[in-house]
């Protein structure tokens, strides 16, 4: 290693060049180091949180998938005397055996003389899924709101 010393201009000198430049010792150079150890801890740990947030997020949406799938899957399996058009809202009812079926007929329909339990009505979407009555005010207007912003919602 040569005794060579900085040639270049004092801004970008590795030292201190004058007498007046704040004195560094290996105490404060130790405390910064701490510090920033502690800062980037802090940070690294904030940015775990939310990766873990994240996880869970995504375990909760994959959960209410494969209870959608498995409730769909149910519900095609039910019998239906007729054929199911995409877009209809069709009533689920179980027989005494634990059997499922379809009708045109809610229970508005039968009044107080309903022949079997009602499980509630469903619309069977393009997709083939089914949304329950519930939810189809809510499934239409995020629809809506897909449409608008793909471009193809100009019926304003």
């Amino acid at each position: 290693m040569s005794d060579d010393k900085h040639g270049g201009p004092d801004r970008s000198s590795p030292y201190p060049v004058s007498r007046l430049a704040p004195a560094f010792d290996l105490v404060d150079t130790a405390k910064q180091i701490q510090e920033a150890d502690q800062m980037l801890g802090a940070v690294v740990g904030n940015q775990l949180e939310t990766i873990v947030d994240q996880i869970r997020a995504l375990q909760e949406q994959a959960r209410d998938i494969l209870e959608r799938a498995e409730r769909d899957t149910a519900l095609h399996r039910a019998e239906c005397a007729f054929q199911r058009r995409p877009g209809k809202r069709y009533h689920l009812w179980e027989r005494e055996d634990g059997s499922l079926y379809f009708s045109m007929l809610g229970p508005d329909d039968w009044g107080d003389a309903a022949p079997h339990r009602f499980c509630g009505t469903y619309r069977l979407e393009a997709d083939m899924s089914w949304t329950p009555d519930a939810d189809i005010e809510t499934r239409d207007a995020k629809r809506g709101v897909v449409q608008k912003m793909l471009g193809s919602g100009s019926e304003d």
